[in-house]
């Protein structure tokens, strides 16, 4: 695998993110998600757009204790080029959720991702 492999299926990229995470390679973690991608992290805000994003996971990297386990998927639920994406948390937060979008050239990329959704939160 290399650092800039891309996502061919849409669970791909839970598995891709906790590999460049545990690499503290937030511009790899960025690459995953749409320019225009909209990110629920930290908890309580929204951050909007490739860059910003690579921003707040250059934080979390720095933060994170590592390393991260990738989580096991629940069904992923496709609509054409959209996909539902989820994962039950093992740190007891809740369920990981996110929709990811084929791009033109095949792959996919996360659009909106929530990746504290636990119990008691509010909408992002």
């Amino acid at each position: 695998m290399t650092s800039r492999e891309t996502a061919r299926t849409p669970e791909d990229l839970t598995r891709l993110f906790v590999a460049r995470a545990n690499d503290r390679d937030a511009a790899g973690m960025a690459a995953l998600y749409a320019p225009d991608a909209v990110l629920a992290f930290p908890p309580g805000h929204t951050t909007v757009g490739r860059n910003a994003i690579r921003a707040v996971l250059a934080e979390f990297a720095e933060h994170a204790p590592l390393p991260l386990r990738e989580e096991e998927p629940l069904a992923t639920v496709h609509y054409g080029d959209l996909a539902l994406c989820s994962t039950r948390s093992q740190d007891g937060t809740g369920v990981r959720v996110q929709v990811t979008k084929r791009q033109p050239d095949g792959s996919w990329l996360r659009i909106i991702d929530r990746p504290e959704a636990g119990p008691g939160q509010g909408q992002g």
